[in-house]
């Protein structure tokens, strides 16, 4: 395929490891980033040393604070900012874009109030669902930027955009599939922090892996069981979408979420974790949506409820477990909602 201009809108680890993918294989790339001071000190060092040290950014990336600039230019646009801001991404995007612009999500997460996944509000703002993409998976950025082997999953309201979003990213070292069911992609890539938080909390409670294993396995079951009730396909969830992207996320100390359940588990209070971290830990806010999800659906999401309860409510995080432990009993999987 040929190559073609590419705006990055975000200069997170994400976003410029995605802009160093691309320009690695021949696109002209622009990185929008929201400061100018910030987009100075990448001009000048070429490396985004807040987000991504060590990494050295290629010369044929430009870098911009204007985003109407970074509208105009992108044949493909990626929108690599955390959830809460996309639609005011979107927004200040939308009269900007070129009339065929595609959109790829690369944000993990279900807009507050409104429960959208990102790629409906990138679409509701926009107007244009068919040139609307996301893309997940078990992706760090600390790792696809240095070129070591990965794979993703490109989802679209329409399949032909997907698979040119798949010609344009796929790379020898980042492989890159397609899917059709957008809603389980999302849903699962948002849903995955929530259990990222609880694998890190059972690591800093001094919990083994039998622990961890078992949390992953009935963690993925309730996100599945509410992806499903929201119109997703269950085999997504069997994916690098669904377990792919669960497995890095719980296991890996490149996660964010799974650093701040760590920090929990060890005592610290969630405040004093997001302030040291100075970074969105996406999975805080996810808890809170999929618990209203949960009800809104009459799903069953005892993990999400009770990560909820030590987020939101100050239970300390031994006694979550512990209720978890002594719920109930119940089949491992009998089709139904509840578990």
């Amino acid at each position: 395929m040929k190559p073609c201009r590419i705006a990055v809108i975000g200069a997170g680890g994400w976003g410029t490891a995605m802009a160093l993918v691309l320009a690695k294989k021949g696109h002209d790339v622009l990185i929008w980033a929201r400061r100018e001071e910030f987009c100075r000190q990448l001009r000048e060092t070429r490396e985004n040393s807040a987000y991504l040290p060590g990494v050295l950014l290629p010369a044929r990336v430009e870098i911009t604070n204007s985003i109407t600039e970074a509208a105009k230019y992108g044949e493909v646009v990626v929108i690599a900012t955390p959830t809460k801001a996309v639609r005011e991404t979107a927004v200040a995007l939308a009269n900007h874009l070129r009339p065929q612009a595609v959109l790829v999500s690369l944000s993990k997460g279900l807009e507050r109030n409104t429960y959208l996944r990102c790629s409906e509000v990138i679409a509701e703002v926009v107007g244009n669902a068919d040139n609307v993409t996301a893309l997940s998976g078990p992706n760090h950025a600390e790792e696809v930027a240095r070129g070591i082997p990965s794979a993703t999953v490109v989802a679209g309201y329409n399949l032909k955009t997907a698979q040119m979003i798949q010609d344009i990213f796929m790379t020898p070292k980042f492989r890159v599939y397609t899917n059709q069911d957008i809603i389980g992609v999302e849903i699962a890539g948002a849903l995955k922090n929530i259990i990222a938080l609880a694998a890190g909390i059972c690591d800093g409670l001094g919990y083994g892996d039998n622990t961890k294993a078992a949390l992953m396995a009935r963690g993925l079951a309730e996100i599945a069981r509410l992806g499903i009730r929201m119109g997703a396909q269950p085999m997504t969830f069997a994916g690098l979408a669904g377990i792919g992207d669960l497995i890095v996320t719980c296991t890996s100390k490149h996660s964010r979420n799974w650093r701040t359940g760590y920090a929990l588990g060890k005592g610290e209070k969630l405040e004093d974790i997001l302030a040291r971290t100075g970074m969105v830990v996406e999975g805080v806010a996810t808890t809170e949506t999929a618990i209203q999800l949960a009800e809104k659906y009459e799903v069953d999401m005892p993990i999400a409820t009770a990560l909820g309860e030590v987020l939101f409510a100050g239970k300390e995080p031994k006694d979550a477990v512990n209720d978890l432990m002594l719920r109930d009993k119940a089949q491992e999987s009998d089709g139904s909602n509840s578990d």
